[in-house]
């Protein structure tokens, strides 16, 4: 396999003519106060949703969704804890208040007027991972029916030393699907669990307790249906000074308990004494969200689809910042990479028919779970089995050329190789991300198609620092620090006119390079023999002779 040369190129470098100016102007617009934060089942929705089917019709785009219209129906079950009338954790000399959004957070992922629970017993399960591929179970056995599992976050491994027999069995620092939130709390409920928290520290978690607390107590989920498990009552994260405190309360040593989880005799620990009890009222609705899809019709093979990525939706509105500022308008995560997927659209529109479809995908509800992705994977619109690749952008850096790019999930799938020769042609290359502790691999809409087999690339900007031309490494790591500290998930996050769109442009062209190979190629590009998404894919492997 060969990419051709580029034949258009611009100061930026890019291998196509991304327009940073396009990219900003469609970030001022989305991440406007108007669009009042772009949260699903809002006003902000309504606008957002018409302003991409007005610019798609506009760049000569196809609608690509539901019944041959440009959106895919996302029924949601939207809910908000109000002040709870109790909340504490109650043992034999006392009991310990919890303070919302302070030394506890919770939600509800339930369709209820009323979230309570009383005098729940508490079980440490560990990092409560089940993963018989790898000899491992944290729960074994235990009854959960009706307690309230308390986790740690990310893998047993994660926190491992040379020479501890845990070490490299979850990939080291690179966290797993095991060590997600999303997965611990599926696990409780399978389990029976009314209740799960996990345990908050930032090295582990990837993020600060400021990123837990931006939800605000509200919680989306897709409508399921009655055949699965019930989700559990209550679920969140306990702040790490007030873990401390409560396994004290139960005459247990957090820090020892740590190291013991992570040896795979370890067995479940009831946290004797300690009973757990909240009320909290709640509001709830039942809302339809959309998924915005275009497409540009293959020439040859229009049942084989290119699919590119982003995500629409932000946070909406919150409480006022420091500066008082409530809209928190997501400039970055995703609008920017939204600008991106548009670009690409618009390129792609102006040029000949590929091959191959290609789609365009705009999310709905990722910030509260991957729920549009997602419900596009129970529901797809074109077979997965005939996807060739999903392209995902999902944050890009502002401060400039990069002399590289950072690759989410090293060791997945076959498309790493499109990108080395991608970013060889920009005169870059590759660099595995170096937060892999973050997780982002299984944070992102791809993953909702990941997970079915499809292959796939993120390029995610808060994965590591960059080398910039300017500032090499260094500078990188200060722009990934600074905004994962002081704008991820916050009103922070907003367009500023002294962005350097031009890396982000970069890391945009490489997806046009692979996209136009794909489109016009016969490849099927496969997942590699260790990934854990490659069984997957090969079940379907006949409808792609």
């Amino acid at each position: 396999m060969a990419f051709a040369a580029p034949a258009t190129a611009n100061t930026t470098g890019n291998s196509a003519p991304i327009e940073t100016a396009r990219l900003a102007d469609t970030v001022q617009i989305l991440a406007s106060d108007a669009f009042e934060g772009r949260a699903p089942g809002t006003a902000g929705e309504d606008k957002t949703v018409a302003w991409l089917i007005e610019h798609y019709t506009a760049l000569g785009l196809e609608p690509g969704g539901e019944n041959g219209g440009w959106t895919q129906t996302v029924p949601l079950i939207r809910t908000r804890l109000g002040a709870p009338s109790r909340l504490a954790v109650t043992h034999g000399k006392g009991s310990m208040a919890l303070v919302q959004n302070e030394s506890i957070y919770l939600r509800t992922p339930r369709a209820v007027d009323r979230a309570a629970i009383t005098q729940a017993e508490m079980v440490f399960v560990g990092y409560g991972v089940d993963a018989p591929e790898r000899q491992w179970d944290d729960f074994k056995g235990v009854d959960l029916h009706g307690k309230i599992a308390v986790f740690l976050v990310n893998d047993p491994d994660f926190e491992a030393i040379a020479g501890e027999p845990v070490k490299g069995k979850f990939g080291d620092q690179a966290m797993t699907y095991y060590g997600r939130w999303t997965y611990k709390f599926e696990e409780a409920a399978r389990r029976g669990a009314i209740g799960a928290l996990i345990v908050h520290d930032t090295p582990s978690a990837g993020y600060g307790w400021s990123t837990v607390i931006a939800g605000g107590g509200e919680n989306y989920d897709i409508v399921r249906p009655a055949s699965e498990p019930q989700r559990v009552m209550l679920q969140g994260w306990i702040e790490g000074k007030a873990a401390v405190d409560l396994f004290t309360a139960a005459g247990q040593d957090l820090a020892a308990l740590r190291i013991k989880a992570r040896r795979a005799d370890f067995k479940p620990i009831a946290l004797k004494d300690l009973r757990f009890d909240a009320d909290f009222p709640v509001t709830m609705e039942r809302i339809e969200s959309r998924n915005v899809l275009a497409k540009l019709t293959g020439t040859k093979y229009p049942d084989e689809t290119i699919m590119f990525g982003a995500h629409w939706d932000a946070y909406g509105v919150g409480a006022a910042d420091a500066d008082g500022r409530t809209v928190r308008a997501g400039a970055n995560d995703d609008a920017l990479g939204l600008a991106g997927v548009i670009e690409l659209a618009r390129i792609f529109a102006a040029a000949p028919r590929t091959e191959r479809t290609l789609v365009f995908a705009a999310w709905t509800a990722e910030e509260a779970g991957l729920l549009g992705s997602e419900t596009y994977g129970v529901t797809p619109l074109y077979p997965l089995e005939k996807t060739v690749a999903n392209l995902t952008l999902d944050i890009l850096q502002t401060a400039g050329l990069a002399r590289d790019v950072v690759l989410v999930g090293k060791g997945q799938n076959a498309l790493e190789v499109d990108l080395a020769k991608a970013a060889a042609l920009q005169g870059r290359i590759v660099t595995a991300e170096t937060l892999p502790e973050r997780g982002l691999f299984y944070r992102a809409d791809h993953f909702s198609l990941a997970r079915r087999g499809v292959p796939v690339l993120l390029l995610m900007g808060i994965s590591g620092g960059a080398d910039l031309v300017e500032g090499g490494r260094a500078a990188g790591d200060k722009w990934v620090s600074d905004y994962t500290a002081n704008c991820y998930h916050k009103p922070c996050d907003r367009y500023d006119a002294s962005w350097n769109l031009a890396g982000a442009a970069q890391d945009i062209a490489l997806f046009h390079t692979i996209g136009a190979d794909l489109a016009n190629s016969r490849r099927w590009p496969d997942w590699n023999a260790a990934s854990e998404f490659r069984a997957i894919r090969v079940e379907s492997a006949k409808a792609r002779q």
